[in-house]
């Protein structure tokens, strides 16, 4: 059967192939949206009396692959946690850590059904649902995995933000997520756990997917980066129901402004835009900067909390 021709490289088909079996044909290839750091394809098997759809994503990014080359192996070793955690996660098939097979590092994994959903009919029960999802991960102490937690933004420069309104208070906040950390157990973490990457059926979460940044770390990591795009989405507000989601749902959490801080000056790296992947998931109407004045809300509100704390 002739496959259309979907900017796959032959070489990761072939590997795909002898990974599936010989005695299943490949009947679609098909590229799928909102990867913004790798290529992802669906395809599809038949065995004659079935079919089984799989996911293959190819690590493209070299300046990715340059900072952590590993990053196939971490994927592979983070899925097969993952699944412990009882939450409907893929399956890891096979990897090839150097790309010596399909030309770049690449994860051939099972697909899970649902959907993104980012404008939900209600979002109290969806805020519900999600904020169950993150704390079901972090009740999981993945001891023994091997990947620890770090910050992304280590050698963030501490530069005015002239696109903002309140410069001071950012300047505030960097020095905040320069101080040293408040002391916390660690758990397992997705990493880049928000609503992208979440796929629901009906009202319910079907599946979390992109583990490939997954490590062991402190729940305020995960929760903070979450309240951090929810405040880009649709403000302050909807992050603070979150949080309070899920502190009704993870036990023993303890909430400190610290790491929303730190997850908030994590992604700062020129004037905040955007983020492609929402408008690829239908969420229109966001501009970059409804998007700073956003940020510069929730950044005060934060500010406030942490001052609140430190009595």
């Amino acid at each position: 059967m002739a496959i259309k021709q979907t900017g796959c490289p032959s070489n990761a088909v072939e590997w795909v192939n002898k990974k599936i079996g010989e005695q299943k044909e490949l009947l679609r290839i098909e590229p799928l949206v909102g990867g913004t750091s790798s290529h992802l394809y669906e395809m599809d098997y038949s065995d004659g009396a079935s079919t089984e759809s799989c996911v293959l994503r190819l690590f493209t990014k070299t300046e990715w692959l340059a900072m952590e080359p590993d990053l196939a192996d971490h994927e592979a070793a983070s899925l097969l946690e993952a699944a412990k955690t009882g939450l409907a996660v893929p399956g890891m098939l096979a990897f090839d850590a150097n790309g010596e097979q399909c030309g770049v590092p690449a994860v051939l994994m099972t697909k899970i059904e649902g959907s993104v959903v980012l404008q939900p009919d209600n979002e109290e029960e969806w805020l519900e649902e999600l904020a169950a999802a993150l704390a079901k991960i972090h009740s999981h102490g993945a001891a023994g995995f091997q990947w620890e937690y770090f910050s992304y933004n280590q050698n963030l420069s501490l530069e005015r933000p002239a696109w903002s309104d309140h410069p001071a208070e950012w300047m505030q906040a960097f020095s905040i997520a320069h101080g040293a950390p408040p002391s916390a157990e660690s758990c397992f973490l997705h990493r880049d756990f928000h609503p992208a990457n979440v796929l629901w059926e009906g009202k319910k979460v079907s599946g979390v997917v992109d583990w490939v940044n997954a490590c062991r770390g402190p729940a305020g990591v995960d929760v903070g980066h979450c309240r951090l795009n929810l405040a880009q989405l649709y403000g302050t507000e909807t992050a603070d129901r979150f949080l309070e989601a899920y502190t009704r749902h993870a036990d023993n959490f303890s909430y400190r402004a610290y790491w929303d801080i730190l997850a908030l000056t994590d992604i700062l790296d020129g004037p905040p835009m955007v983020y492609p992947g929402w408008e690829t998931f239908g969420m229109t109407g966001l501009t970059d900067e409804l998007i700073r004045q956003r940020l510069d809300a929730y950044l005060l509100s934060l500010l406030a909390r942490f001052e609140q704390e430190s009595g």
